[in-house]
């Protein structure tokens, strides 16, 4: 039988430890079951390990990294035997080390949730930036908590979406309330048939554009793109006209696209400029595994590379 293992990142402070308690002490998940709470890291709010264990719950603390290892979860299952495990992740390891661990038999992580200060993500992002996005790289949740009126929330959405499209983000205001939506903002008209999208806002329209197809339906575009076109796509109709965009830092930079055909795509050079001007349909494509954003060339002018080549998704 499985062992679901819930994983809590983040950084010190972010309201980890609050969160688990809440969801074992006030929401009764998992009435009954013997389950297991691995802290590792000491941050301002302590488990009530009273109050836990009358719900059947241990807490196990963690000194250090060194300490933490798949001996020392196999121990721990051996000695606590749980039907359940929450593991408070220190924000300071490597996010990978747990990822790729061997864990005892049986125990299947079942959810990544990562917690976030609202009121000094800004601040990481710009002095810590790789290490904060480490801790969002992989989660199915991200709960930006303590938010307030002024929170920038359709930025903080990009900053995540860029890097873990598939992450469901939630907003929670000081109060515990949580907020409906991010009030995005496009910084063009999507009401019109034809946006000319700037270098500054391809980041913002690729990653809406995936994730909101349909509403880009018969739409032409135009926007200054690199031709992706390798000698193995032969003769094929097709080329993929984007950016190359930074994520994270440096060494996550990516070329980001969308699948174009063009029957004189041929003619194309790999690795050229062009001022493409499309109109796009949402079909079916291999190359998406599914339906996605399919580009119609109308116009392909060859044009000279930005002195800025980098997009970005803020």
């Amino acid at each position: 039988m499985d062992i679901p293992v819930y994983l809590f990142t983040g950084f010190m402070d972010s309201g980890k430890t609050s969160m688990i308690t809440q969801t074992l002490l006030e929401n009764d998940f998992g009435v009954g079951a013997r389950s297991l709470v691995i802290a590792c890291e000491d941050g301002d709010v302590e488990y009530d390990e009273e109050k836990l264990a009358q719900k059947r719950v241990t807490v196990v603390g963690v000194d250090s990294e060194e300490e933490f290892t798949a001996d020392f979860l196999k121990d721990c299952d051996a000695a606590m035997q749980p039907d359940m495990v929450f593991i408070e992740y220190n924000g300071t390891w490597e996010g990978a080390k747990i990822l790729e661990m061997e864990l005892p038999k049986d125990w299947q992580i079942v959810q990544i949730l990562t917690t976030v200060d609202a009121s000094t993500y800004e601040m990481y992002l710009s002095n810590m930036r790789s290490m904060m996005m480490e801790q969002v790289f992989a989660s199915d949740v991200v709960i930006f908590n303590r938010c307030t009126d002024e929170t920038p929330k359709a930025k903080f959405r990009r900053s995540v979406k860029a890097l873990n499209r598939k992450a469901q983000i939630v907003y929670e205001r000081e109060d515990g309330q949580i907020d409906q939506g991010d009030d995005e903002e496009l910084p063009y008209d999507i009401s019109q048939d034809f946006l000319d999208i700037p270098d500054e806002d391809y980041g913002i329209f690729y990653l809406d554009v995936q994730e909101h197809p349909k509403r880009y339906e018969g739409k032409t575009i135009r926007f200054l793109a690199l031709v992706y076109r390798p000698e193995k796509f032969g003769k094929k109709p097709v080329f993929v006209p984007g950016r190359f965009a930074m994520t994270c830092c440096v060494e996550d930079i990516q070329f980001i696209g969308m699948k174009c055909k063009y029957d004189k795509a041929n003619q194309i050079p790999h690795k050229s400029w062009v001022n493409l001007t499309a109109e796009i349909h949402v079909e079916f494509a291999k190359e998406y595994r599914g339906k996605g954003p399919v580009l119609y060339a109308k116009e392909v002018e060859p044009t000279t590379a930005p002195q800025e080549e980098l997009v970005y998704f803020t």
